[in-house]
C-alpha cells in the first residue's frame, strides 16, 4: 500500500510535524508540536510512520523523517505543506493580473471596458478568491490550525 493513503488525521499531523523540524523529536515533543492528547497517541503514530519506511529512529529513541513523502492532494514548499488549491489560486492571480493590465492599457487610451470583459474579471477574481479560501480550510481541516 503506497504510503500518501496512509497518511491522514493524526498520522499526517505527526508527519508534518517532523517534517518541518531540522532534528529528530521524541514521542513528548511530537505530542506537544501536534496537540496531541497523549505522548502514546504520538508513540503510535511515530511507530506507523516507522513501519511505512518514513522515519528512522536513532539510538535515543528520537524520530526523523527519512525524506519527504508527497501527500496526496499537497505540494511540499520549502518546510511547509499547502494544498493544490492554493496554487490554482496563484495560477487566477496570473490571470487575473494580466486582465487587469488590459483593462487598464484600454482605460488610458480611452476606451470603455465592456460589460463582458468587467464580468470575466470578477470571475477571475472570485474564482482566485474560492480557491484560496478552499485551499487554506481544507488544510487546516485535514492538517490541523498549526500547519
Amino acid at each position: 500500500m503506497p504510503a500518501d493513503e496512509e497518511l491522514d488525521g493524526t498520522t499526517l499531523k505527526v508527519y508534518v510535524v517532523l517534517a518541518k523540524q531540522d532534528k529528530p523529536l521524541g514521542p513528548r515533543e511530537v505530542t506537544r508540536l501536534a496537540n496531541l492528547s497523549s505522548s502514546s497517541v504520538a508513540y503510535r503514530q511515530l511507530q506507523k510512520l516507522e513501519e511505512l519506511g518514513l522515519l528512522e529512529k536513532n539510538r535515543y529513541g528520537e524520530y526523523a523523517v527519512k525524506q519527504r513523502q508527497s501527500v496526496k492532494g499537497h505540494f511540499w514548499v520549502g518546510g511547509r505543506l499547502f494544498s493544490h488549491l492554493v496554487f490554482y489560486s496563484f495560477f487566477f492571480l496570473g490571470i487575473l493580473s494580466v486582465e487587469i493590465l488590459i483593462a487598464g492599457a484600454r482605460l488610458l487610451v480611452g476606451e470603455k471596458m465592456s460589460y463582458d470583459f468587467a464580468l470575466l474579471i470578477i470571475v477571475t477574481a472570485a474564482s482566485m478568491v474560492l480557491f484560496l479560501l478552499e485551499g487554506t480550510l481544507s488544510a487546516r481541516f485535514k492538517i490541523g490550525k498549526n500547519f
